[in-house]
């Protein structure tokens, strides 16, 4: 797997440091809300997991399957969502967790479908942006790093469901995705 991979980007140190900075965020910004954090599977489980336990504030959690990408590189432009959540929003606080703010068309859509359903705020987090990328009028209120236009994968970012499990984020060699 590692001989697969151009460059590591990000290391687990440096993801480690700023993920901590971001949950101290959220714990000021949210500290009297009991904010519900909505992680967009699969991407975002290992960056949700450290961030909420960084996040040290009354919370709850729930998840969603939302894809615009299905096994390729770039995305389709059409929003499926997979699964829903099995809770309800109206008048919670809602921070989405996010791996990747890429072409901005999923979260675009997901943050419309969410408002629809009332809640108190949303507050958008992803760990990367790619603004280079962006194809929808969305943007973060809190990103942990801003990235070239590379394919990244590692800390919960795949290519065709593998190398998810890599404690670092890297750039993934283009023989690799081009097959």
């Amino acid at each position: 797997m590692k001989d697969d991979i151009l460059k590591v980007l990000l290391t687990q140190e440096q993801i480690s440091a700023r993920v901590a900075e971001m949950g101290a965020e959220l714990a000021k910004d949210f500290c009297d809300k009991n904010p519900m954090f909505i992680g967009v599977l699969k991407g975002s489980f290992v960056f949700m997991s450290d961030l909420v336990r960084c996040t040290e504030i009354k919370c709850s959690l729930d998840f969603m399957s939302v894809s615009s990408y299905g096994r390729g590189t770039s995305t389709t432009g059409e929003v499926k969502i997979n699964k829903d959540l099995g809770q309800d929003i109206a008048g919670r606080h809602i921070i989405i967790v996010e791996d990747i703010l890429d072409s901005g068309i999923t979260l675009n859509y997901l943050v419309g479908y969410l408002k629809n359903r009332q809640p108190e705020s949303i507050t958008l987090v992803a760990l990367l942006d790619k603004p280079s990328r962006r194809r929808a009028p969305v943007n973060a209120n809190l990103t942990g790093f801003q990235v070239p236009d590379e394919f990244v994968v590692g800390y919960g970012l795949d290519f065709a469901e593998s190398y998810r499990n890599l404690p670092y984020i890297g750039v993934l060699k283009p023989e690799i995705y081009a097959m």
